[in-house]
């Protein structure tokens, strides 16, 4: 029994250190075990449930947007755009202004008689815009286009706040196509400044600002660049399908359409450099619009404001283009040399002017004035106006009979004639 209890005992024993040993792997195991999710707890507590706060909006919208039938936020971004365009606007779009054309209607109706009855009243006509360019004390003075307000009976302005102010007519010219207006001054807080139109730059930036197609539009910007400098369009300002004037502009792809004449052409500054005319744009095609050159405009928008119209040189005759003759009546009545086509025929002389004080004739033809060729009726009236003033001398070279004369006159006053 001895020997069995002894080797019981050790069997014992042994079993007993081995479950021991076992209990031992097990417990460190667990340990393992438990520390090892602590430190995964610590570094990833969204698995277990928990959430710091920064990540909780992020967490909760994501699981959001995986519900079909929960609706998804947008977050609204405020973003502050400043550019040289908008600050170039911003200085000047305060001082671009509707014009209004009123002129009296007559309307015809039947009184109760069954008789006809005339009556009037006053409408707009005709809209465009304009530019605030001088403010002294409570009046404030406005450019447009001639074209804007000519034949109204009443002019109307509207400020960029849509305040609308009675206008009066200080002057306006046909052949620049601009007009000058005077506004009561009180609610006008910006006035343009004009920029040097001689600086500008193919390709440079420039906007128009303007009121196209009437209010509705008003103060609508558009941007283009300088797509030519020194340009000359053709006018025919009495509408008899005969060119008048050619026109100085700048051209720019800016769009201007109708209601925008009168209106601004801005660079990049903000400074006015032109006043755009949709009266010399031609309707068939895009992207080319004209301005009038703030340099060109500027003498005459001072005569306009401190004469009320322009004076300008005359010789005293009516004329016509040798082009218009006949080439029958240009060899057999005028007399000229086979290679001589062009030129200005005198039609007639008033008695008095400049022309018959100097001793010129019906049939003479000016093809000279000063050291200037003159090949028309249009470059005549550019080289008088643009260089001479009333009571200037000028040279004027004739055909007579075929033969070539000079004569030296006294520039009147225009009065209707040439």
């Amino acid at each position: 029994m001895g020997y069995y209890d002894d080797q019981d005992g050790q069997r014992r024993g042994k079993e007993n250190r081995r479950g021991g040993g076992r209990f031992g792997y097990f417990l460190s195991g667990l340990i393992g075990v438990i520390v090892g999710a602590l430190v995964v707890a610590l570094l990833f507590p969204s698995i277990f449930g928990k959430t710091n706060p920064d990540s909780a909006a992020v967490d909760s919208n994501s699981v959001a947007n995986t519900n079909p039938s929960t609706p998804k936020t947008t977050k609204t971004v405020s973003l502050k755009v400043t550019t040289d365009i908008t600050k170039a606007v911003e200085k000047t779009e305060k001082a671009v202004v509707g014009v209004s054309n009123i002129q009296k209607q007559s309307i015809w109706s039947n009184d109760m008689f069954g008789q006809d009855s005339k009556s009037s009243s006053s409408q707009e006509a005709g809209s465009g815009s304009g530019i605030i360019y001088k403010k002294v004390g409570d009046k404030a003075y406005v450019v447009t286009n001639y074209h804007v307000i000519e034949g109204a009976n009443a002019l109307e302005v509207t400020l960029s706040n849509g305040k609308k102010l009675s206008a009066k007519l200080v002057g306006g010219d046909k052949y620049t196509d601009l007009a000058v207006l005077q506004i009561d001054g009180s609610n006008v807080t910006t006035v343009a400044q004009f920029g040097d139109s001689d600086a500008l730059k193919l390709g440079e930036t420039v906007i128009a600002i303007g009121n196209p197609l009437g209010e509705e539009f008003a103060g609508s910007v558009t941007e283009g660049i300088v797509s030519g400098l020194n340009r000359t369009v053709p006018v025919d300002i009495d509408e008899d399908g005969t060119e008048d004037w050619q026109e100085e502009v700048i051209q720019t792809d800016a769009a201007i359409n109708p209601g925008n004449s009168g209106g601004a052409l801005v660079n990049i500054a903000g400074q006015v450099v032109g006043i755009n005319s949709m009266k010399i744009s031609n309707e068939s095609v895009e992207g080319i619009g004209f301005s009038i050159p703030i340099n060109s405009a500027k003498p005459v928008i001072h005569q306009l404001e401190t004469k009320g119209k322009i004076t300008r040189p005359a010789l005293g005759v009516g004329i016509v283009n040798v082009s218009d003759i006949s080439a029958y009546q240009q060899k057999e009545t005028l007399k000229l040399p086979a290679n001589v086509t062009t030129g200005v025929v005198i039609g007639s002389v008033e008695n008095g002017s400049p022309a018959s004080k100097a001793g010129l004739k019906e049939f003479d033809v000016i093809y000279k004035l000063d050291d200037q060729k003159i090949d028309n009726i249009v470059e005549l009236r550019k080289f008088l106006y643009e260089h001479k003033q009333p009571g200037d001398k000028v040279k004027v070279s004739v055909y007579r009979n075929g033969q070539p004369k000079t004569f030296t006159l006294t520039l009147g006053t225009a009065s209707g004639r040439n």
